[in-house]
C-alpha cells in the first residue's frame, strides 16, 4: 500500500513477474551488445548484414516474448506454493529468493528450477560475452596503437563493467544456498541488479553514439544561449524596446 511497508499478494506478485521479466530481458540485451561490439570491431565490413535492421527487430521480440515466458513461469511456480511463516519479506521488493523462505512446503523444485534457469540463461549469456570479448581484444591488440586501439577500449569497457555488476550481483542473490540468512548485504546487491544497470544503460550506449553527443551539445549550447538573452532582457527592458523600434 502507498505510504506504508506492506503489499498486497496480487503487488507482490506483480513485482517478481516484473523484476523477473526485466531482469531476463536486461541480460539478454548484454549479450545481444556484446554480439555487435564483435560484428563492428572484429567484422567491420560485413557489420550491416550481421546486425542488420531485420535481425535487431526479431531479436528484441524473441527476447521480450521468452522473457514473459520465463518469468510467468517463476512466479507461477512461486505462487502455488503456501506462506505460513512470517510474511514479512526481508528485501526491498518482493523476489522469489525471499518468498521462498516464508513457505511452509518443499521448495526444492523451486530451487532446482531457479538453479538451472540461472546456469543456463545467465551461464550461456556469460560464456558468449566471454567468447565474444576474446575475439574482440585479440583483434584490438593487433591494432596498431593509436586512437583506434583507445576507441575500441573505451566503446567496450563501460559494457564490461555492467555486465560484471549485473551477473555477479544477481548470480549471489538468487544462487546464494537457501540457509544463508537475508540481509543488509542482499539488499545491497538487490539495488545492483534491479537499478544500476538500467540507469547506465543511456550513458553508456546513447551518450557514447557521436549524433546522440552533437543532439545535446547543441540543445546545451541553446539552452544557454536563450538564458543569456532572458537575463539580458531581463536586465535592461527599456534599451531593448528602444532599439527594436529604432530599427522598425
Amino acid at each position: 500500500l502507498l505510504g506504508t511497508s506492506s503489499i498486497s499478494k496480487a503487488g507482490c506478485a506483480a513485482q517478481v513477474f516484473l523484476v523477473l521479466f526485466f531482469v531476463f530481458v536486461e541480460l539478454l540485451f548484454l549479450t545481444i551488445m556484446a554480439h555487435d561490439r564483435f560484428a563492428a570491431i572484429c567484422r567491420p565490413l560485413h557489420y550491416p548484414v550481421i546486425m542488420s535492421p531485420r535481425l535487431c527487430v526479431h531479436s528484441t521480440l524473441a527476447t521480450v516474448l521468452s522473457g514473459i515466458i520465463y518469468a510467468a513461469l517463476h512466479t507461477i511456480n512461486t505462487f502455488r506454493l503456501p506462506f505460513c511463516h512470517s510474511h514479512a519479506v526481508q528485501q526491498l521488493f518482493c523476489d522469489v529468493p525471499s518468498l521462498l523462505k516464508l513457505s511452509c512446503s518443499d521448495t526444492f523444485s523451486n530451487q532446482i528450477s531457479i538453479f538451472v534457469s540461472a546456469l543456463v540463461v545467465g551461464g550461456g549469456s556469460f560464456i558468449y560475452i566471454i567468447k565474444s570479448y576474446i575475439h574482440i581484444f585479440s583483434t584490438v591488440l593487433r591494432f596498431p596503437v593509436g586512437v583506434d586501439r583507445k576507441k575500441a577500449f573505451s566503446t567496450c569497457v563501460p559494457h564490461i563493467l555492467v555486465v560484471s555488476v549485473f551477473l555477479s550481483s544477481s548470480f549471489y542473490v538468487y544462487l546464494r544456498p537457501p540457509a544463508m540468512s537475508a540481509g543488509v548485504k542482499d539488499m545491497v546487491l538487490s539495488v545492483f541488479y534491479s537499478v544500476i544497470p538500467p540507469l547506465f544503460n543511456p550513458i553508456i550506449y546513447s551518450l557514447r553514439n557521436e549524433h546522440m553527443k552533437g543532439a545535446i551539445r547543441k540543445l546545451m549550447a541553446r539552452r544557454l544561449y536563450s538564458g543569456n538573452i532572458l537575463r539580458i532582457k531581463e536586465a535592461f527592458p527599456i534599451q531593448l524596446s528602444h532599439s527594436h523600434a529604432f530599427h522598425n
